[in-house]
């Protein structure tokens, strides 16, 4: 059956009343960002430049980190912008349109977590699901909540297929660890690439959000255990 590919086209609009669009198209089929290869990428977006401790790519098979060559264009559309300018921001997708105010680093934030989550990086690729069903704009309990169902509907997956599932969320844990080390060298790389502070405060919180799921994870979710009390949780 045939999938239409998913649009999030998110418009920010600063307080001078100018404004800047950005429009992500994702691949129905792969789920991976559509993006034309940049003609001439710059020197930060290579592999071998600041890469991640856990890469286990090869600059011979991948020459360009997978995921800082598909953050190109939003560099290029942010690198001069400064993080703690109040933005409105509206996401218009395939589905609906979602609205608010925020910092600019919060909303590039959520555009950042769709990027990655849509580029063909061995450690962002688990988020896929996420991507498909993306909440611009998400709070942490909300991220927790996301994460976690999706982790375990895995489970559920892997289970129906006859392969071994498991409901502990150390696997998890193990993967937001990973995605972690991943943030922290996109970091670097966005400090060699922008001009203002915007896109590297971005990728911080986005790593407060993967933080605050690993967090959670070893309280055990209590801060989300009362809604479930008409399932018999107690």
């Amino acid at each position: 059956m045939y999938k239409q590919n998913n649009f999030f086209r998110y418009t920010l609009t600063f307080e001078d009343g100018s404004s800047r669009d950005l429009l992500l198209e994702i691949d129905a089929g792969s789920e991976t960002l559509v993006a034309p290869p940049p003609e001439a990428p710059p020197f930060w977006s290579k592999l071998d430049y600041q890469q991640c401790e856990n890469c286990p790519l090869s600059v011979e098979r991948s020459p360009f980190c997978p995921v800082a060559i598909n953050l190109i264009s939003l560099i290029e559309w942010s690198g001069t912008l400064v993080s703690y300018t109040n933005v409105k921001v509206e996401v218009v997708t395939t589905e609906r349109s979602v609205s608010g105010e925020t910092t600019l680093q919060r909303a590039l934030s959520s555009i950042l977590g769709l990027i990655m989550a849509t580029s063909p990086c061995p450690h962002t690729e688990f988020l896929k699901p996420m991507a498909h069903f993306h909440l611009p704009l998400a709070s942490a309990e909300e991220t927790v909540y996301r994460t976690t169902s999706m982790f375990l509907l895995a489970q559920y997956f892997l289970h129906k297929d006859g392969r071994e599932a498991r409901l502990e969320l150390d696997r998890l844990s193990d993967i937001y660890e990973q995605l972690q080390i991943v943030n922290r060298a996109l970091t670097r790389r966005f400090k060699a690439a922008s001009s203002q502070d915007a896109t590297v405060n971005a990728i911080i919180v986005l790593d407060l959000l993967s933080q605050s799921v690993t967090w959670s994870i070893e309280d055990g979710l209590e801060d989300l255990r009362y809604l479930f009390k008409r399932y018999g949780v107690k």
